[in-house]
């Protein structure tokens, strides 16, 4: 039996349990294997973990809905199951906090490193209940993004660049805003900046 479909691009976790389910150190594990469709055997070979251990924390994956069966293949006596992932990536918003979430109305100081990561913890939020909605009626999420880097000489000139940016942020709100349009939508739009970060070497070990 197929069970065909697309695992999203990027699936953002909205519940403690599932959450919970995400971070356990062998399902990580788990998940980062099922890029590609395999079955409890298949990742107990390349693991060297029990096969019975495989399929205890595959089931948990599966009830959180966090993998997915998409083969049954009959084996003589003997059915084997063929999970993949739900997400090709995955993000835990804040949602999954509770009161405990960052929210941007709770921060006072709009210029803090605070504000902002609460600002985008709000945007992922958000993202994810309209991501799954659209996903649930058929359609495309409109929504368009903007990266880049900008290396300044000064810290005046970093200060201008702000000034001149709001100001033309400002300008395009008031030519294109039409709040009495009858068919019109609302987008949200934000815009943060920081310094880069440092690339790191090496990556963090995950352990069963």
């Amino acid at each position: 039996m197929s069970r065909p479909g697309t695992a999203a691009t990027v699936e953002v976790i909205e519940e403690p349990e599932r959450a919970q389910a995400l971070l356990h150190p062998a399902r990580l594990r788990l998940l980062e294997n099922l890029a590609e469709p395999s079955s409890a055997a298949g990742l107990a070979r390349r693991l060297g973990l029990p096969r019975q251990r495989v399929n205890y924390h595959l089931r948990e994956l599966e009830g959180q809905r966090l993998v997915e069966l998409v083969e049954e293949r009959r084996r003589g006596s003997c059915v084997e199951r063929i999970y993949r992932r739900t997400g090709r990536a995955y993000v835990i918003s804040t949602a999954a906090l509770g009161r405990l979430g960052a929210t941007p109305g709770e921060i006072q100081d709009r210029f803090s490193a605070g504000y902002q990561i609460a600002l985008a913890s709000q945007a992922v939020r958000d993202l994810g209940v309209l991501q799954a909605g659209a996903a649930a009626a058929g359609k495309k999420l409109p929504t368009f993004a903007l990266e880049t880097e900008v290396r300044f000489a000064t810290a005046a000139q970093r200060h201008a660049f702000a000034e001149e940016l709001t100001e033309t942020v400002a300008a395009l709100v008031r030519k294109y805003h039409d709040e009495a349009a009858p068919r019109g939508r609302t987008f949200r739009f934000y815009l943060g900046a920081h310094p880069r970060r440092k690339p790191t070497s090496g990556a963090a070990t995950l352990r069963e």
